[in-house]
């Protein structure tokens, strides 16, 4: 009897640390282990603020040719709206001043691609891969900061082999 309850508890344990191992798995770039605070931006910007209005990553952030890097919004972009939207904001001010002198705002990357690793972004939007998959939920960021481990090997690695990609060292790594 003893060995019966004791079999039913290890079934018991198994299938919720396989429940929650499942739902872990299931995100494929884990978040940061530490924080990694949001970089002091030149004019302040929440995603969160303007994905509320259904804007899409895309409507902001170009993949040009040769695809490696998503650009920057230009401030005409930004001033589509804003020559009317929350123009007496300093911020707004601030942006329609980087408008007015065709300067481009000069932003910090959050996300930077790390030395010795070949990568773009055209392959993986090709593959259908979701912004938040590699960014994080993006929509929820006041300020956007480095909220996932999307840069490290074993993320690349791992999402790679659970979407069956080509996980060579040569995917990434070019000579």
């Amino acid at each position: 009897m003893i060995g019966r309850i004791v079999g039913l508890v290890c079934i018991g344990t198994l299938l919720l640390c396989g429940t929650a191992y499942a739902q872990k798995a299931a995100k494929v770039v884990p978040d940061n282990p530490s924080p990694h605070p949001a970089p002091e931006q030149p004019i302040p910007y929440s995603h969160k603020q303007h994905l509320a209005f259904s804007l899409t990553c895309k409507r902001c952030h170009m993949n040009p040719e040769p695809g490696n890097l998503m650009t920057l919004p230009e401030t005409s972009v930004c001033m589509q709206c804003h020559a009317t939207i929350a123009k007496d904001k300093p911020a707004i001010q601030k942006l329609a001043s980087y408008a007015s002198s065709k300067e481009p705002i000069p932003w910090v990357r959050v996300y930077k691609v790390l030395p010795g690793v070949s990568w773009s972004h055209r392959p993986h939007l090709a593959a259908g891969v979701k912004c938040e998959t590699c960014h994080g939920e993006v929509a929820e960021m006041a300020t956007m900061s480095e909220a996932t481990s999307v840069t490290t090997m074993y993320s690349c690695l791992n999402c790679h082999e659970m979407n069956r990609a080509k996980a060579s060292c040569d995917t990434c790594h070019k000579h």
